[in-house]
């Protein structure tokens, strides 16, 4: 007679340096707890960003397994499931939030189901949207050559090409699956013990596709249960223009197709795979080039073209145009303006018209200036570069209002960039969260409150939902009926400085402490990595000089060069607050960082510089940084 469970379900939590996701995912866990018997089991792969000591001060009650070392997603897993009492064992990512009657419904299910052996769930990411890989199909050879080429996205309710994410399945529709994802997994303990944990060979993904075969071949069902939903934050979707993904993940199936297909089936799964890894890589590295670099390659042309145009005037009066103007210096001429304009966040979305105009201004001192150190030889005309300054600002100003009118949404102008905030909250929460907004944020344009009762759609931007007022399945329903491109979300815990949220279904769960975020834009990581260019090519430059005025003359040599290959920054942080303090967005190692300006030995004092030098980062103040500190460029740092 088998042994009683001690209790109904066992949620096993792995968490590797995600402190502020897993303290919301435990909050959304103690909620869902109230209702069914439930032990909590927590793994920490060696983190170092304070999530023991936070798990230690407000979850004291729930056992954790330390590891001295990261083992791995399976290995964790497996370590917490063997110790597991529960008659049901359930693993869930740190960064999900579940649904106060999550686990009451799955167990229902499961208990009125006595044959089915895993379970997963409806799972939405940051911005409501619905994951597919909530529900998914074995990915045998063929299965696997729609998805990589493409036909499964061509034909996404096709039973025949659909079969990973189970196309013909309706998102709401209970139905059996083959394979159960990783971020909510439930298992019938008694399966487990039947056909074996997780398979520890797979470094990432797979082992939950392999696990769940091995439940099916137990002689066990899964199935896909919509009758409740989680918050999923890092998606599979968010990572799949990632090369290093495409790499990782299509390995596993390999490991997948060896383990269990054999002979002709196993070969032929392999081809496809590895074929699919090299052209899935491609495609990646290539999608991303040409999202990047089709504005900026239409910009040149038209206004290479303008400037060949402008050539004519000059023919008309009689005046010949030498043929290196013609072939070399018109080109040139129009790579420096579109250059200057995509380095000044020209190609930033939304555009700003200013952007042009000071781009066109720099750009056209730059060509002045390089025009005047020319041979006379060289040297035509003054006024043809001005003319083509104003040619090309005129169109880019003609474009962007085309752009505006023609099509809106991201190509919008004339924002203000100011940022309006609806929080669902009652009067304290409301109060307590808008004084956090106003501290952090600099930029606001109006903040207004929106009862917890309210069913209608926020018309502002920016939703916050307070975790003390609302539900987690209030929260959750709510993302899914106000799902929007235009719709940001995020949770604010009950206590602390902290917002969870996804500002775009193309990125992961980020984040949002302070406003930190600002140092990791797009426009801002680039002008920091041209501030380094920049300002490394000048000091080489300047070597024959400079070299004197350090003691560590190759070690200063080698820190420029180092700079110039991105290897590390003039600017960081030290190398302690940059491993530990996950708040700091992820920059490479700084030769100098801000605290070396006031020499500061209070790691306090530090924190506080380094957290400002993250929210007001400029160029600006990356230049003064290395005004004041430029003596310790002879530091090695890698």
């Amino acid at each position: 007679m088998p042994e009683l469970s001690k209790y109904k379900l066992s949620v096993i939590i792995v968490n590797y340096n995600v402190e502020h996701f897993l303290d919301q995912c435990l909050d959304s866990v103690q909620r869902a707890c109230k209702n069914c018997s439930v032990e909590v089991l927590i793994v920490d792969n060696k983190s170092v960003d304070g999530s023991l000591t936070m798990l230690a001060e407000k979850y004291p009650e729930y056992p954790v397994i330390a590891n001295q070392e990261n083992v791995g997603f399976s290995c964790a897993n497996n370590q917490a499931m063997r110790i597991a009492q529960g008659e049901y064992v359930l693993l869930l990512n740190p960064d999900t939030v579940v649904a106060e009657d999550t686990f009451s419904k799955v167990v229902d299910f499961m208990d009125q189901h006595p044959n089915a052996g895993g379970l997963g769930v409806h799972m939405i990411d940051g911005k409501g949207n619905f994951l597919p890989e909530s529900k998914r199909g074995l990915p045998k050879p063929m299965v696997a050559f729609y998805k990589i080429f493409g036909l499964s996205k061509l034909f996404p309710n096709s039973k025949r090409f659909s079969q990973y994410h189970l196309g013909h399945i309706g998102e709401n529709e209970t139905n059996k699956i083959d394979v159960l994802s990783g971020a909510f997994m439930l298992m019938r303990k008694s399966a487990l013990d039947k056909v074996g944990l997780l398979d520890e060979d797979y470094f990432m993904y797979g082992e939950d596709i392999d696990l769940s075969y091995r439940i099916q071949k137990g002689g066990f069902d899964n199935y896909y249960f919509p009758e409740t939903s989680i918050i999923h934050y890092k998606g599979e979707s968010t990572k799949k223009s990632s090369v290093n993904y495409v790499f990782v993940f299509y390995k596993a199936m390999v490991i997948f197709a060896r383990k269990h297909f054999a002979g002709k089936q196993a070969g032929l799964f392999s081809v496809v795979i590895n074929s699919a890894i090299y052209l899935r890589a491609f495609l990646a590295v290539f999608s991303r080039v040409l999202k990047r670099m089709f504005f900026p390659s239409i910009d040149f042309l038209y206004v290479t073209v303008g400037l060949f145009a402008l050539t004519n005037y000059w023919k008309m009066s009689n005046i010949e145009f030498p043929e290196e103007l013609i072939r070399y210096s018109i080109p040139i001429y129009a790579l420096i303006w579109i250059t200057t304009a995509f380095f000044n966040g020209g190609y930033d979305f939304p555009a700003k018209l200013f952007k042009y105009i000071k781009s066109v201004l720099i750009a056209t001192l730059v060509i002045l200036v390089a025009y005047a150190i020319l041979p006379k030889d060289y040297q035509f005309s003054r006024l043809f570069i001005f003319a083509g300054a104003l040619w090309t600002l005129t169109y880019f100003i003609i474009s962007r209002l085309f752009l505006h009118f023609a099509i809106g949404k991201r190509f919008r102008l004339f924002k203000t960039g100011k940022r309006s905030f609806a929080i669902v909250a009652k009067n304290n929460e409301f109060d307590r969260i808008k004084s956090l907004l106003s501290q952090t944020h600099s930029n606001i344009d109006e903040i207004d409150q929106v009862e917890t009762q309210n069913e209608q759609l926020p018309r502002l931007t920016e939703i916050i939902f307070s975790a003390s007022d609302n539900s987690y399945a209030e929260i959750i329903q709510r993302m899914r009926d106000w799902k929007s491109s235009n719709h940001d979300f995020k949770i604010a815990p009950s206590s602390g400085d902290v917002l969870i949220g996804s500002n775009s279904i193309d990125t992961a769960g980020d984040l949002y402490i302070l406003n930190l975020n600002a140092l990791s834009s797009t426009e801002n990581v680039r002008k920091k990595r041209l501030f380094d260019v920049t300002s490394a090519f000048v000091l080489i430059l300047s070597i024959p000089v400079s070299i004197f005025l350090f003691k560590e003359k190759g070690k200063f040599i080698r820190n420029l060069f180092q700079v110039l290959a991105g290897k590390v920054t003039f600017i960081g942080y030290s190398d302690t607050e940059m491993k530990t303090d996950v708040r700091l967005p992820k920059i490479k190692v700084g030769l100098i960082s801000p605290s070396e300006v006031i020499d500061s030995s209070n790691e306090s004092i530090r924190e506080k510089l380094n957290l400002i030098y993250a929210r007001d980062y400029s160029m600006r103040k990356d230049f003064s940084i290395l005004l004041k500190s430029w003596r310790n460029l002879d530091v090695p740092k890698v």
